[in-house]
């Protein structure tokens, strides 16, 4: 036993949960109906990551913010601003993508187990604000990554003046979640093979492809952001070429965030890449939380495509002013996906109410998203969470280049 875990050991995760997915597929296709003893372990493994998830978030960003020294470099704004950036022209890409390509869709019934959808952009808004000012200790129990991360910030900024030893204590402790996640990920084959099992035991094989051309549609455009335009975005910032950074981003966190499908459960994985790098901690322990929360341009992907494929299935004419609308509107909406429950699925009847798309035939479009959403929300997150990296360092790479650039001028003149 022991030269097998060793041996099993020496394996690489992307390896092992290969392995666990290839084991799941066998065991839903020859026993598909020995349920629980299998499908518990996906539950356990997804239900541990929903767990400690708002903790470390938490734990993170005050130990980052209280320990921020006035006067030191963080490239926040420049940060934020490329996570928006993003996640417009994702937007922009899919919008793209759905006239290329057009699909249609075969609806299916309503799920009884989907919450209701926001009515409306105003909705969403004021629920944003309202999850900010949620009770923290309900923002954590629920997961409310958007209340998580501005309290977290207030207690920070209040423990700026705190003795250095309470200071240690925080950074301890967010270390300590940290690590805890990462032994949760180390069981992530046993609960992908779970995972897998629970989904085509259920719907089969035939339900993903089924919905093929649709999830094709989604697939291609996050593909096409994740390989030409984020490196485009770098290359205009950094004037180098970007693609040894962008595969860095995807082999070391895309891989992991397509599995364990969160982006707040992958932090760990993207602070250890960050550090890799050579990236500034002031920097990036506030960038990597933050954008597992606001930057969502495989969310706003979700939402354009699936809601252009409604509007094709009921043949309603879209001009070009409109279809920007959808851009911005799918953009603003994705930032505020992980504060939904639901997730990007479920501001997909927002955005239907943009063409005039009754709320039950929008719901039934998130009843198909629901049924390819084992592949479409790991991408999702794995494009989610990888750029969260890649965008902190295109950040810090700037504003080196302009800090080069400056030094350079000068002594040009003093010469």
């Amino acid at each position: 036993m022991r030269n097998m875990l060793k041996q099993w050991n020496r394996i690489s995760l992307v390896q092992q949960i290969i392995i666990g997915l290839i084991i799941g597929i066998i065991f839903a296709l020859t026993i598909p109906n020995a349920g629980t003893p299998i499908t518990i372990f996906g539950t356990l493994f997804v239900g541990a990551l929903k767990a400690i998830a708002p903790l470390l978030v938490f734990f993170l960003v005050v130990s980052a913010v209280s320990q921020h020294k006035k006067g030191q470099q963080t490239n926040m704004k420049s940060v934020i601003g490329l996570y928006l950036l993003a996640t417009f022209a994702a937007a922009l890409v899919a919008v793209v993508a759905s006239f290329l390509f057009p699909v249609t869709l075969s609806l299916a019934d309503r799920p009884e187990d989907v919450a209701a959808a926001p009515g409306g952009l105003g909705e969403v808004m004021q629920t944003l604000l309202l999850n900010i000012v949620d009770n923290p200790v309900s923002a954590l129990v629920n997961s409310n990554f958007i209340g998580i991360l501005a309290w977290a910030v207030l207690f920070g900024i209040a423990l700026r003046n705190a003795p250095d030893t309470t200071k240690t204590m925080i950074s301890n402790v967010s270390e300590a979640i940290s690590k805890v996640i990462t032994w949760i990920i180390k069981f992530a084959p046993l609960g992908i093979m779970g995972l897998v099992y629970q989904s085509i035991s259920e719907n089969g094989l035939s339900s993903l492809a089924s919905y093929g051309q649709v999830l094709a549609v989604l697939l291609g455009s996050m593909v096409f952001v994740a390989l030409v335009v984020n490196p485009l975005i770098v290359f205009l910032s950094i004037k180098q070429n970007p693609y040894p950074l962008v595969f860095t981003c995807i082999k070391e966190s895309g891989v992991t965030a397509f599995f364990t499908r969160s982006s707040a459960a992958n932090i760990p994985v993207n602070m250890k890449l960050s550090e890799k790098l050579g990236l500034n901690k002031d920097s990036y322990s506030v960038s990597i939380p933050l954008g597992a929360t606001i930057n969502m341009a495989g969310a706003a992907i979700t939402i354009t495509v699936l809601t252009l494929a409604a509007v094709h299935t009921l043949n309603i004419e879209v001009n070009f002013v409109t279809a920007i609308l959808l851009s911005v509107l799918a953009a603003v909406s994705a930032c505020g996906a992980s504060g939904v429950a639901g997730g990007s699925l479920l501001l997909i009847p927002l955005a239907s109410s943009l063409f005039g798309i009754p709320a039950e035939v929008a719901m039934q479009v998130v009843g198909v998203g629901f049924i390819i959403g084992v592949v479409q929300d790991s991408t999702e997150t794995a494009l989610n969470s990888s750029t969260d990296v890649l965008f902190t360092a295109t950040a810090e790479y700037r504003e080196k280049r302009k800090a080069g650039k400056k030094i350079a001028r000068t002594s040009n003149k003093t010469a």
